[in-house]
């Protein structure tokens, strides 16, 4: 008994890259069009030193394709600089980073009709994506493994989960020839959908892997009135826990938004129970293979009304606590999120207070 206890016991944190609760900087050196001093002013050594302040222990740190090469696939100095200081105010101020690799130009997670990802189509596109995680490797690795971790790409949307298969595959023989003590996060195919978990092949043997998944579910809680989403379209009112639509709101809205609602489940009842079975196959996972489990993104749209936030979000924090699930919430300053950077000032306490539950 006591070796069976020796062998589980540093699973969780094989190389000391330990994490619990942390937020994704988003909106900086990803999904943004500021360049120059404009971009180089939006996150400062001052937002690590307050983000770890508040009680985070870790950040996501997403990065594009399109910020750190040109189309000819040149360095662009700029962001790497500002990568690498990002990295040494974290280190320095003992938060630890999860880099991430958000948008490609040969893959997005958000796909116009009829668009393919080339990623799974053209095998030079995998190449491209090795190679930028050797440019990456090579600048990175400098860092503490118990301080940095890399995500080598995020929510995939393959057809067939064979192909993002193929690709984990592949990226993750090419990174632990440079680095076989970096903890890597590999999500599940569709999103990192919990759902999806089942089709994950997963690298045998490898301890130094955290497995990852999004939840936003249910969106008519987490999406309202958002303007990018099928979902948003839906203006009634909205209840958690509970059934989300009642029957009287479902017959007053327009037929293709009644769709919507029978599309997305509207008219089912969600409450904690059901998020954590939702979680269930995720959670066995993990625990069989001893690997942390990390909820990577999550959070609550700025227009969704704070009561139905906040009842949600408490009820995800205490299932992540339950569970042992580290997370980073979407987002820290941006529409999902509790910071606000114009003011120096928090926009929503009261989801920063859920959050530090």
């Amino acid at each position: 008994i006591m070796h069976v206890v020796l062998m589980t016991a540093p699973t969780q944190a094989q190389n000391g890259f330990e994490i619990k609760r942390g937020v994704n900087v988003s909106h900086w050196l990803s999904q943004s069009q500021a360049r120059g001093q404009a971009r180089a002013n939006h996150i400062k050594e001052q937002d690590m030193i307050r983000i770890k302040e508040l009680g985070f222990d870790h950040i996501r740190l997403p990065i594009d394709e399109v910020q750190f090469w040109d189309e000819q696939g040149n360095r662009l100095d700029d962001a790497w600089q500002l990568l690498t200081n990002a990295l040494d105010w974290a280190v320095k101020h003992n938060l630890r980073v999860i880099v991430d690799l958000h948008t490609l130009r040969s893959h997005s997670f958000v796909l116009q009709e009829g668009q393919k990802n080339a990623l799974y189509e053209d095998p030079a596109e995998l190449q491209k994506l090795i190679g930028m995680w050797t440019q990456l490797s090579a600048e990175i690795k400098r860092f503490p493994v118990s301080m940095v971790a890399y995500e080598f790409m995020n929510e995939p949307v393959a057809d067939d989960p064979e192909q993002w298969n193929q690709v984990v595959e592949k990226v993750h023989a090419a990174l632990r020839k440079l680095e076989p003590d970096r903890k890597l996060v590999i999500g599940s195919n569709r999103w990192h959908s919990v759902g999806t978990f089942k089709d994950l092949r997963i690298p045998a043997g490898d301890k130094n892997i955290i497995l990852s998944f999004h939840y936003y579910n249910p969106m008519f809680v987490t999406h309202y009135r958002a303007s990018w989403t099928d979902v948003g379209r839906y203006t009634g009112t909205v209840t958690y826990p509970g059934q989300l639509i009642s029957q009287a709101e479902y017959e007053k809205a327009p037929e293709q938004v009644q769709k919507i609602i029978r599309d997305n489940e509207g008219l089912t009842v969600w409450n904690r129970e059901r998020i954590k079975n939702d979680m269930a196959d995720a959670i066995k996972l993990a625990q069989d293979l001893g690997l942390q489990l990390f909820c990577g993104e999550w959070g609550a749209y700025q227009r969704t009304p704070r009561d139905l936030a906040y009842a949600w979000m408490t009820d995800m924090i205490s299932i992540f606590n339950e569970c042992n699930i580290a997370w980073t919430l979407w987002c820290y300053d941006a529409d999902f999120g509790f910071w606000d950077q114009r003011t120096q000032d928090f926009k929503d306490k009261g989801m920063f207070d859920i959050l530090m539950k």
